[in-house]
């Protein structure tokens, strides 16, 4: 209510025009009916700009989505074993490396987006090649954390041949980690151009090769698990290999090697480490709750039922984040650009608009999540006890919809506006202070097995909602404006206008 509230006078904001137009003078009616068209004109054409950026970024999101769709087809047609192997193997590696990367790689977005916005050129390109030094430095750590995974899962009772399994597994996912601490900034630096074509045509383009590459590493050369491994990071390097081959034959769009780089390693790395270190933290939180969730499942009566319902419901919400997601990728885009523009007033319009639209979002994920709760669990299962469980808790996961899509693109402004930290405490305080007690309680305490884990999770993102909310009506926009000049400016003499022909 309270972001209906506010859009409503954001609107009202809208509609006031700084001159007076004679041609409405002579009928109030008309003046005001003419007011209200140009209001709703301009949310329009925020909608326009927010759907624009935001449209591509869904396409390729729902793309690499099918990515781990068609492995674990393969890792299923390899048999039981490996399935399994191969499935714990992918939660370790994103709960350890992919969400570290990712996290890492959200330091540069505030900077490049408010560079851009500022026509700073210099700062994106010397920061897309910082980052991409500090997601690289990263990988080393994690690989040694990777090789060393089976005497971890195996202290954590895994089962003996599950863990070699995970093991063979996730050594050969070391390229992709690779693969993906080069791909993480590169696409953070286009998207800041509000290029996203290239992007999704590399994505097409390795989708299509992805199901060939499968059966000609898994079925043709007999690779079996390892195969699976290295098709994936094949897809990640043909999506590397798409960007780069745009970039040379680009006329257009600024490239991340040019400049010097001699000052690299002695010069700004306070900016990108102080965003890096809250971003990395406030997506690994939100990543470890629900494997945490997994985890108390596997604690409750009739463990087998519980995961297998627990896995359907955690790839049910994962397809329906796809578009808060997104959605919160173009407002971090759009925020940013505007803040380096020195436009607080249309930094908060569009942040309102872009959570009102979540909010949209939500109760649609509400309805369909209700409506489908009977078939849906079909597509995944024919075991009627899971089939029972996922069908009373979908509706309850479309609750937590209500508020996971607003927060998520209310985290989108914060990233916009370069302000990770208080993401990362409103997701600590929201998912680990109330949403895992309030889970373990009514799971364990209060005997509601299940369907209380998720009465833990639509507690944590009823908070995280409200919290949010508060912090986007509290902020002082002028005062974001003045932090994205202080972000921006250069620490050298250097022009900025070096590239500046490329982008006019």
């Amino acid at each position: 209510m309270c972001s209906i509230l506010k859009c409503l006078a954001v609107v009202d904001d809208l509609i006031k025009v700084k001159e007076e137009d004679t041609e409405h003078n002579g009928s109030k009616g008309e003046s005001v009916a003419y007011y209200t068209f140009h209001g709703l004109k301009q949310v329009a054409e925020k909608l326009a700009s927010l759907a624009k950026i935001a449209w591509p970024i869904i396409i390729t999101s729902l793309l690499m989505y099918s990515k781990s769709f068609v492995s674990m087809l393969f890792l299923g047609h390899l048999g039981d074993i490996a399935l399994s192997g191969g499935s714990l193997s992918i939660s370790f590696a994103n709960i350890t490396g992919y969400s570290v990367l990712k996290g890492l790689a959200m330091g540069m977005e505030p900077i490049c987006y408010q560079a851009y916005g500022a026509k700073r050129w210099a700062i994106m390109t010397k920061t897309y090649r910082k980052t991409l030094i500090l997601l690289l430095a990263a990988v080393f750590p994690i690989s040694l954390l990777w090789l060393n995974m089976e005497p971890i899962l195996l202290w954590l009772g895994q089962d003996e041949n599950i863990a070699a399994v995970a093991k063979i597994y996730i050594k050969y996912s070391i390229p992709d980690l690779i693969a993906q601490a080069h791909f993480h900034p590169l696409r953070t630096f286009l998207r800041t151009q509000n290029i996203n074509r290239p992007l999704t045509i590399s994505v097409i383009g390795a989708m299509l090769l992805h199901c060939p590459i499968n059966y000609f590493l898994v079925v043709y050369l007999n690779l079996g698990v390892r195969g699976v491994a290295l098709a994936s990071a094949w897809n990640t390097l043909n999506v590397n290999f798409g960007l780069l081959v745009y970039l040379i034959m680009s006329k257009t769009s600024l490239r991340p090697w040019d400049g010097g780089i001699a000052s690299i390693f002695s010069e700004g790395w306070h900016p990108l480490l102080a965003l890096a270190g809250p971003s990395v933290l406030s997506v690994c939180l939100e990543w470890w709750c629900y494997e945490i969730l997994l985890l108390l499942c596997s604690l409750l009566s009739n463990p087998q039922v519980n995961v297998a319902a627990m896995g359907i419901l955690i790839q049910t919400t994962s397809l329906l984040y796809v578009f808060p997601s997104s959605l919160s990728s173009a407002l971090s885009i759009q925020v940013g650009h505007e803040l380096g523009a020195d436009q607080p007033k249309q930094a908060q319009q569009t942040s309102i608009v872009g959570f009102t639209l979540a909010a949209l979002w939500g109760i649609l994920a509400f309805l369909f999540t209700t409506a489908v709760r009977d078939v849906w669990g079909r597509l995944f299962t024919c075991d009627p006890m899971t089939l029972g469980l996922t069908s009373s808790t979908l509706p309850l996961l479309g609750f937590c919809e209500l508020g996971n899509s607003p927060q998520t693109a209310a985290c989108g402004v914060l990233v916009g506006s370069a302000r990770p930290k208080m993401g990362c405490n409103i997701n600590f305080v929201s998912f680990y202070l109330i949403g895992l007690p309030v889970a373990a309680l009514s799971a364990f305490k209060f005997n509601m097995g299940f369907v209380g884990l998720w009465f833990g999770m639509a507690a944590a993102q009823v908070s995280c909602t409200c919290m949010m909310v508060c912090t986007l009506i509290c902020t002082d926009w002028k005062q974001q404006a003045t932090r994205a000049k202080e972000l921006t400016q250069e620490n050298e003499d250097s022009k900025n206008d070096l590239e500046a022909p490329l982008l006019s």
